[in-house]
């Protein structure tokens, strides 16, 4: 598994000064994405809703709306 592209801007077009340690989001070779957040696995581990699950090996990452809004272009239909 690779990456193959980001999708939308990279972090210093969207006001990252240090353009390192920002939310961004990459298509793989395999078709599947992922996602570089900040790791809200314990923050937001209750509120998920009664028909959402998380294994323990996955964690929930919290990106900006600005991120996911700016891949929007990218981001195949199917």
């Amino acid at each position: 598994m690779k990456i193959e592209r980001r999708l939308g801007v990279p972090p210093r077009q969207r006001g990252s000064l240090t353009g390192q340690t920002c939310p961004d989001i990459f298509e793989l070779s395999d078709g599947s994405f992922a996602v570089i957040g900040t790791e809200a696995t314990a923050a937001l581990d209750q509120e998920l809703p009664a028909d959402a699950a998380r294994a323990d090996y996955e964690r929930i990452v919290v990106i900006s709306r600005e991120t996911l809004v700016r891949a929007k272009a990218d981001i195949p239909d199917l």
